[in-house]
């Protein structure tokens, strides 16, 4: 143990930790943010940390009832591991929809596939545990962030007014725009402009031959509106500026730059809408996913491997610490004392890593009909699973779990696994559910890694008993992983995923890399001139390929969106600078504008699902104006809350000092 590791309850002191209400409440939270960010993983290709917010709402709800800190880092420790369950789950089960071989999910297969990435996860980083919390060098960014928070809380009260109010402001925003809701509002307007301009046309002169003449036409272009929406205006908040004008560009090259030129050079677009019926927005959408997305596709494909690139060095770190932490392990050397140094015994989650192999070889064989094959889709899955398990955890001490690149993991695993599956002659339908379920348990692996490292970590720090937390994290994945399925179905069914609404970037690469590779469809010409363009992209020195690649996937109102979220926090940031804020200061803008934004996702993804739900039951909505001026309104509101509130929260503490304007009027 460091020397300089001091925890908040002290090794010796004696303090409830597991308790009933502390189960249920981290049970409830893994279910309902497990299920909040699957919504909203499908619809930006993006997932909140759950720490925070967990941690938000343990205090608020163990308080009350007497809880110690220990209760609620507990109940954190449960109820945060199901968004990264949740991660994990929407990146690559929806993929064996978007390929085909699946015409509903399977919840057993599903379940499996969750569950048993989910408990290989907990129980591979807690091999490496020791070495990455005790590491003074890594600073796990978001874990001590988490961690002064519940502190400050224990004297202070929290903040967590401030996260249930935007909770339902995001909800009653969803249910008055959505689709499944009385849409009073038009979140959004989309439309194709005629442009008047030249085109060539052809015609057969006297002697019969073909020739072009300059003739005019009307070109036409995409325009879309930013949507009115609270969960992506808080995803482009969270991530701040840069990152969100990096997605933004992505939909700017995708849709007003190469969306006009294939309006314009395609005349009316040849095959792609030679037999569609609908007006031109319908089919400028229709042609964009044909003809631009795989373009998409090919430029996330080698920005995923180039942020792994990127952090070669970290990978290689994190590689040689799990190799080197799990032969002491195996070695039996026994260094724990202390209440804060117990782990779950290394032998037993030796036995139950094998152990949970042998359901997983079933389960392939289900899939390929090849017990060969299904050997190997296992060997790929355990090997990987422990390798990105240790590279996962150790990334996040360094930039932390929102910046986890579990997809960029998992594509790595899904390449060797389809590259195996071929060499094996395991094609067709059979040959992408094995890959597609290797994968989805190493991103399930991965995601639940990174998570529980960084939990462990705000628990290291606070006092927690390390084999308490990582019973938690167990308890967390079980709930999780046997209620995420009906949530993925409710909202296939009433919303679609992989519609417009619910595009799901990243099992759309998934499912296109897996039925190209193994199935032999892909359309390589466009997947390939997408991978020139983060090349070309890497060699300007752009920060993000990756990013962009999925602005460029999604729809073009949901990275204007999340721009708009950047700016307000870009507003707010040069304001409290101005104000000259103390270090105190800007800490309380930061948490109370991270709880706001939290709330507006986690509200409205709940009211999504609960509007699904209801059109599940056939309840038919009351007819509505579905007015988009009316949506004006909510981007004052959401400007409003996300500046306003952290600022005034900020001036009322006296954390501050004179402006520069002020300054300059002296």
């Amino acid at each position: 143990m460091s020397d300089e590791y001091r925890p908040y309850i002290s090794p010796e002191q004696s303090m409830k930790e597991i308790s009933l209400k502390a189960i249920l409440l981290g049970i409830i939270m893994a279910v309902v943010l497990g299920a909040a960010n699957a919504y909203l993983g499908l619809m930006v290709g993006m997932t909140v940390a759950a720490t925070f917010p967990a941690a938000v709402i343990a205090m608020a709800v163990l308080r009350p009832f007497k809880g110690t800190i220990l209760e609620e880092n507990f109940a954190r420790t449960t109820g945060a591991v199901g968004e990264a369950l949740a991660a994990g789950a929407i990146f690559t089960i929806p993929a064996f929809l978007m390929t085909g071989v699946w015409v509903k999910f399977d919840f057993v297969k599903s379940s499996m596939l969750m569950l048993v990435g989910g408990i290989l996860g907990v129980f591979l980083i807690i091999l490496v545990r020791r070495t990455l919390v005790e590491d003074a060098e890594l600073p796990f960014p978001e874990s001590v962030a988490c961690a002064e928070m519940v502190k400050t809380g224990q004297k202070a009260g929290s903040n967590a007014a401030y996260m249930f109010w935007a909770m339902g402001l995001g909800g009653l925003i969803e249910f008055f725009t959505s689709e499944n809701g009385i849409r009073v509002i038009k979140p959004y307007v989309n439309t194709v402009f005629k442009i008047p301009g030249l085109s060539r046309t052809t015609y057969l002169n006297d002697e019969n031959v073909e020739v072009f003449k300059a003739a005019p036409m009307k070109g036409r272009t995409f325009v879309e509106t930013p949507a009115a929406n609270a969960a992506m205006t808080g995803v482009g908040y969270i991530i701040g500026p840069k990152l969100a004008a990096l997605t933004f560009s992505g939909g700017v090259l995708g849709w007003l730059f190469l969306m006009p030129i294939l309006l314009f050079i395609s005349g009316e677009l040849g095959t792609v809408v030679s037999s569609f019926d609908g007006n031109w927005t319908d089919m400028a959408i229709s042609a964009y996913n044909a003809q631009i997305k795989p373009i998409a596709v090919g430029a996330m494909l080698v920005g995923a491997f180039y942020t792994l690139f990127r952090m070669r060095k970290n990978l290689i770190v994190g590689i040689s610490r799990s190799i080197t932490d799990v032969r002491k392990a195996r070695s039996g050397v026994k260094t724990d004392t202390l209440r804060t140094d117990t782990d779950l015994p290394f032998p037993s989650i030796i036995i139950a890593i094998i152990a949970l192999i042998i359901p997983m070889i079933f389960l392939y064989n289900i899939f390929t009909h090849n017990i060969g094959s299904s050997l190997v889709s296992a060997i790929v899955m355990i090997v990987m699973g422990l390798l990105f398990a240790a590279v996962a955890g150790y990334l996040v001490g360094i930039i932390g779990s929102s910046s986890n690149p579990i997809s960029g993991l998992t594509l790595t695993t899904l390449l060797i696994a389809a590259l195996m599956m071929v060499l094996m002659g395991q094609t067709g339908d059979e040959g992408i559910k094995a890959v597609l379920g290797v994968a989805a348990v190493v991103c399930c692996v991965a995601g639940v890694a990174g998570d529980m490292i960084q939990d462990w970590k705000v628990g290291h720090i606070l006092g927690g008993t390390p084999w308490r937390m990582q019973i938690g994290g167990l308890i967390g994945v079980i709930a999780a992983a046997l209620t995420l399925t009906f949530s993925l179905q409710l909202l296939h069914n009433n919303i679609g995923i992989g519609s417009e609404t619910l595009p799901a970037p990243q099992a759309g690469l998934m499912a296109t890399m897996a039925k190209g590779i193994v199935g032999g469809e892909m359309a390589w010409p466009l997947v390939i001139a997408g991978m020139l363009l983060a090349v070309v992209l890497i060699l300007i020195g752009s920060p993000s390929p990756m990013l962009i690649a999925v602005g460029m996937y999604l729809p073009f109102r949901a990275t204007a969106c999340i721009f708009f979220g950047g700016v307000l926090k870009y507003f707010l940031d040069r304001r409290v600078t101005q104000k000259n804020s103390t270090a105190k200061g800007k800490e309380i803008v930061e948490n109370i504008g991270l709880l706001l934004a939290s709330g507006l996702i986690a509200g409205q993804a709940l009211m999504g699902i609960i509007t699904a739900a209801v059109k599940g039951t056939k309840i038919e909505m009351p007819e509505s104006l579905n007015n988009p001026w009316l949506a004006l309104l909510i981007f004052f509101i959401l400007g409003f809350i996300l500046i306003y509130l952290p600022y005034k929260k900020m001036v009322v503490s006296g954390e501050f000092g004179k402006s520069t304007e002020e300054k300059e009027a002296e």
